[in-house]
C-alpha cells in the first residue's frame, strides 16, 4: 500500500512575497504538494506556481484544476509542460469541467467528451507526438507540436469530480481523482469504487489510480477560534457539494438558507448556522490534534493524498506551520 502523502491546497488571493514564503516553508516542514485552485476571478494558478517552484526543491506543485471550457487544451498543454520546466519534473496537471462558469456565460455542454478529448490534445502535445489527430470538438494537424523542449514526455493527470461518470472517465484516462470540498471519509471507497471500475474497463491496475481529497482548513491552537472562521470559509463550498456527497443526507432547510446567505455576499452569517457535524464533513478546522484525527480518518479510509486547503490557518503562513509542525507528526500513513 502506497504511502498517503499530504498536501495544501492554496486560493488565488495571495501576494508574490506569501506564495514564496509559504511555499519555502512547505519545503522545510516535509509537506509534500502544493496545489493552487483555479476558482473563477480568482488569479490563474499556473504564475503563482511557477513562482513557488523556484523557491522549491522537494515538493510537487499543480493547478486543481485547469478547465478545458476557459483555456482551450493546447493553451493548457503549453501551461502544464512550462510549469514542468520551472519545477524540473516536480508538477502534476488537474482537469475539471468547474463551475460558476455561466456567470462569465460559458456553457459546459458535453462534459465528459470535452475531457477525454482535451487530456488527448494535451498527452500528444507533451509527448512531442506530430502525428496528428482528429477528434469530435478537437484536433492536431499533422506535424503541429511545441516549439520547445518540455522536461518529460508524460506529466501525472488528476481529474476533479464528484461524480461517477467522469470518475469513470478517471480511471480510464487519468493517474487520479480529486473530491474538492470534502473531508467525508465515506466518499473515499465510493470514489475509489469508480475508478476502479473505469480502470478495469480498459485493462488499467486499479491499484496504481489514487483518490485525493481536500478542503478548507484552519488550524489553529485557539479551537473554536479556528472552527468560527471554517465555517465562513466553507459557505460557499457547501453551497456547491452539499448535494454531491452521496453517503449523507443533509437537511434541505439549512443547505438552501447557507445558499441564500452566499448569494447574498453574507458568508459570515451563513457560516454561522453550519453545526458541528456538518462543518466536520465538509473541513479540517479546530487544534491541531483534531485536524490531524480528521486527515487520519481519511488516510484510514484509503486516500492517496490528504490536501489542507485555503486559509490553513486564521493567520495562513503559521497554518502552514502548524501543519507541518503539529498535524504531520500524529499522522500514521
Amino acid at each position: 500500500m502506497k504511502q498517503t502523502t499530504i498536501g495544501i491546497g492554496l486560493q488565488g488571493n495571495l501576494t508574490p512575497d506569501q506564495y514564496k514564503e509559504i511555499a519555502t516553508s512547505v519545503d522545510e516542514l516535509g509537506i509534500e504538494y502544493i496545489t493552487m485552485f483555479g476558482d473563477l476571478m480568482f488569479q490563474p494558478p499556473i504564475p503563482p506556481l511557477v513562482q513557488m517552484a523556484s523557491v522549491t526543491k522537494s515538493a510537487t506543485l499543480g493547478p486543481a484544476c485547469l478547465n478545458p471550457f476557459a483555456i482551450a487544451p493546447h493553451e493548457i498543454a503549453g501551461l502544464a509542460a512550462y510549469l514542468d520546466l520551472a519545477s524540473s519534473g516536480r508538477s502534476y496537471l488537474g482537469l475539471a469541467r468547474g463551475t460558476w462558469l455561466s456567470g462569465v456565460g460559458i456553457a459546459q455542454e458535453r462534459a465528459i467528451l470535452v475531457l477525454r478529448e482535451s487530456l488527448e490534445v494535451i498527452r500528444r502535445l507533451i509527448a512531442g507526438d506530430r502525428s496528428g489527430w482528429e477528434g469530435e470538438l478537437y484536433r492536431l494537424a499533422p506535424g503541429i507540436g511545441f516549439e520547445f523542449t518540455t522536461q518529460r514526455s508524460r506529466i501525472p493527470i488528476l481529474i476533479g469530480t464528484w461524480g461517477k461518470q467522469t470518475a469513470l472517465l478517471a480511471g480510464a484516462v487519468a493517474d487520479e481523482v480529486k473530491i474538492g470540498g470534502t473531508a467525508n471519509p465515506l466518499m473515499v471507497p465510493v470514489m475509489q469504487a469508480y475508478l476502479d471500475e473505469g480502470a478495469r474497463s480498459v485493462g488499467r491496475n486499479p491499484d496504481e489510480l489514487g483518490v485525493v481529497v481536500g478542503a478548507v482548513t484552519v488550524v489553529d491552537e485557539d479551537h473554536e477560534a479556528a472552527r468560527t472562521l471554517a465555517r465562513t470559509e466553507v459557505a460557499m463550498y457547501l453551497a456547491v457539494v452539499a448535494d454531491l456527497d452521496t453517503t449523507i443526507s443533509l437537511d434541505p432547510d439549512l443547505i438552501n438558507r447557507v445558499r441564500a446567505g452566499v448569494a447574498r455576499g453574507e458568508h459570515l452569517e451563513a457560516g454561522k448556522i453550519i453545526p458541528d457535524q456538518v462543518l466536520d464533513l465538509f473541513a479540517f478546522s479546530g487544534s491541531p490534534e483534531h485536524v490531524a484525527q480528521q486527515v487520519q480518518n481519511l488516510i484510514d479510509a484509503g486516500a492517496s493524498r490528504v490536501e489542507l486547503g485555503t486559509p490553513q490557518g486564521i493567520d495562513s503562513a503559521r497554518g502552514v506551520r502548524l501543519i507541518g509542525e503539529r498535524v504531520l507528526p500524529l499522522l500514521r500513513r
